[in-house]
C-alpha cells in the first residue's frame, strides 16, 4: 500500500500502550482513531487503518485490550471468538474510552495531523467511540453496529459533537428496538444521523467475516467519508 505504517507508544498514566498508526501519502490530514472489535488490532483492523490513510487521514488503532493481553489478534469464530468475549468481559469501557481520549491527544500532537480528530468504532469499538464522544475527547464520532449503546443512554445528552450511527437490519446482537431507543435519545437534536442497512447483518463492514455485505460496506464507507469531510 502507498501509506507508511508503524506501531507507536501512547502514554497512559505511568504506563503506555500500543497503537497502529498509518500516515497518508500526502503527509498530512485530519486524525482518525479506529476502534477495534473484540478481536484486537488484527489484520482487518490494520487494513481499515490503512484504508483511511489512503483516504487522506492520519489514522491509528489503539490496542484496547492492552491491560489484559497486549497485541492480541483473533479470528472471528470458534475459540478465538470465545477469547474475544472473555477479553471484552475483562475490559472496563470507561477506561477504554479514556484510552481513546489518550490516543486522540497523541494524534493532535503529531506534526502530520492538521488538528481535528474523530473516532470510528466497530461493534464494541462503536460503543467506545460513542462513550469517548460523550467524554468530550473527539471532534466527531462514527459508530458501526455499536453494541450496548442502548444501555448507556444516560450519557447521550453529553454527546454534543456530530455523531453518525450505522446499523444492520438483521443484526443478531442489536435488535431494531435497541436502535429505536438510541434514535429516541437523540430526537430533536441536529448532531446525530442514523443509517440502517436492509438485509445486512452484524459485522457487515468486515470483508473477512461471513456476514460481510459489500453493498452495505461500500455505502457506509461513502457516508462515513462524506460525514468526516463535513466535520473535520
Amino acid at each position: 500500500m502507498s501509506v507508511s505504517s508503524r506501531w507507536i507508544d501512547i502514554p497512559a498514566g505511568n504506563d503506555n500502550f500500543g497503537g497502529y498508526l498509518a500516515l497518508p501519502k500526502g503527509g498530512k490530514g485530519p486524525g482518525i482513531v479506529i476502534v477495534q472489535e473484540i478481536f484486537g488490532v488484527n489484520s482487518h483492523i490494520r487494513d481499515v487503518v490503512e484504508q483511511y490513510a489512503l483516504d487522506g487521514y492520519v489514522a491509528i488503532a489503539p490496542d484496547i485490550f492492552w491491560r489484559t493481553q497486549p497485541r492480541v489478534e483473533l479470528d472471528y469464530v470458534g475459540a478465538d471468538r470465545d477469547k474475544g468475549i472473555e477479553l471484552l468481559q475483562k475490559t472496563d469501557p470507561k477506561l477504554a474510552a479514556q484510552d481513546i481520549a489518550a490516543t486522540a491527544a497523541v494524534l493532535r500532537k503529531l506534526p502530520e495531523c492538521t488538528g481535528k480528530v474523530a473516532a470510528i468504532g466497530y461493534c464494541f469499538g462503536g460503543r467506545l467511540a460513542y462513550l469517548a464522544a460523550a467524554d468530550g475527547a473527539l471532534d466527531a464520532a462514527v459508530s458501526y453496529y455499536g453494541g450496548g449503546i442502548q444501555n448507556a443512554l444516560d450519557v447521550a445528552g453529553k454527546v454534543t459533537v456530530p455523531i453518525q450511527f450505522h446499523y444492520a437490519e438483521l443484526d443478531h446482537a442489536i435488535p431494531l428496538d435497541a436502535v429505536d431507543q438510541v434514535k429516541a435519545s437523540f430526537a430533536g437534536r441536529n448532531n446525530a444521523e442514523f443509517h440502517l442497512y436492509p438485509k445486512a447483518e452484524h459485522g457487515f463492514n468486515c470483508s473477512v467475516r461471513a456476514s460481510y455485505n459489500q453493498h452495505a460496506s461500500a455505502l457506509a464507507h461513502g457516508r462515513t467519508l462524506a460525514f468526516l469531510a463535513e466535520h473535520l
